[in-house]
């Protein structure tokens, strides 16, 4: 009937429903995905798809065999990892999405520590906005993603790791004094930058400061926290930055970092999986991991105070 490949292509075509997107989800061409889909079609003797110039839907019989699809691939990735827990606990391949504003400051800690202590894991990075990552996680295409809580959608579960403190980054030139700790009113809002939208860390930023009208916000479409805080050093604004990216942001940047008053605003980082993986013990491991290499990332008082001097 039909190949595992074919079904893996039907999923990722029946949830996105646009050939060009689907295919660059498969990394195959959009020619070599419709060759696919028809030839399913052939052997089913019906049609999966009905097309037109700028829509794609289901047919009745599509929308009838995707839970079925579904449920079969969600049991050949179980049998899949099944067979990998055999080799015992982070050992063989494990795909890893993690987010833009965690990524360049936990990584470079997580990916030494777990060489050194899983030689044999064969670990493969996704560098994503935290939507895609959820995408990938259900269509099974990573096998966990570290992201920032809580994560909408069903079927996944979600391990909190560690809490990151908000703090707010300014020029050292600026000519907005800062006074530390600071609350929420005291910051100049409508010179706050924000990343472009689909970045979690913009959502994050807005509830902090909601208390400010959108069309005060300051959005270059910056597309990284590297990026904004060359912005913030060159005196064009301020934004927050999570405490995870300070010890890297304020060694190249000339900025000063200021905290807020109790109660602190934060984000809770979590590890993300499927609910039906068989790899839970590899994630637990993973967890702890993390964990640890979080805690040398945590910013102390004093250190908080000769930042914002």
């Amino acid at each position: 009937m039909f190949s595992v490949r074919q079904m893996r292509y039907f999923d990722i075509l029946a949830n996105t429903l646009h050939f060009r997107k689907a295919a660059e989800m498969a990394r195959i061409s959009q020619p070599a995905l419709s060759a696919q889909i028809a030839e399913m079609e052939l052997l089913l003797g019906a049609t999966l798809f009905e097309r037109t110039r700028r829509t794609v839907v289901l047919t009745e019989m599509g929308r009838r065999l995707l839970p079925r699809i579904r449920g079969i691939l969600d049991e050949i990735r179980s049998l899949e990892e099944l067979a990998g827990q055999r080799r015992g606990t982070l050992r063989g391949r494990l795909r890893l999405g993690i987010i833009p504003t965690i990524a360049p400051y936990l990584l470079p800690l997580l990916i030494p520590d777990l060489r050194e202590a899983y030689p044999e894991l064969a670990i493969e990075l996704r560098e994503a906005v935290t939507s895609k990552l959820v995408e990938d996680l259900r269509l099974g295409d990573l096998d966990a993603i570290i992201a920032a809580l809580p994560i909408e959608g069903e079927g996944t579960v979600a391990k909190p790791l560690f809490r990151d403190r908000f703090l707010i980054a300014t020029s050292n030139n600026d000519i907005d004094v800062l006074t530390s700790p600071m609350t929420q009113e005291d910051v100049a809002l409508e010179r706050l930058l924000l990343l472009e939208e689909g970045h979690c860390l913009r959502d994050q930023a807005l509830a902090v400061c909601s208390n400010v009208k959108q069309r005060q916000l300051v959005n270059y479409g910056a597309t990284s926290m590297a990026t904004l805080l060359q912005m913030v050093s060159h005196g064009m604004g301020l934004t927050l930055i999570p405490e995870i990216a300070v010890r890297t942001e304020a060694g190249r940047n000339n900025v000063r970092i200021v905290a807020f008053a109790d109660p602190e605003p934060s984000r809770e980082i979590g590890l993300i999986w499927r609910k039906q993986s068989e790899r839970r013990e590899d994630f637990e491991a993973l967890a702890i991991t993390i964990v640890d290499c979080s805690r040398r990332l945590m910013i102390s008082a004093d250190e908080l105070d000769d930042l914002a001097a």
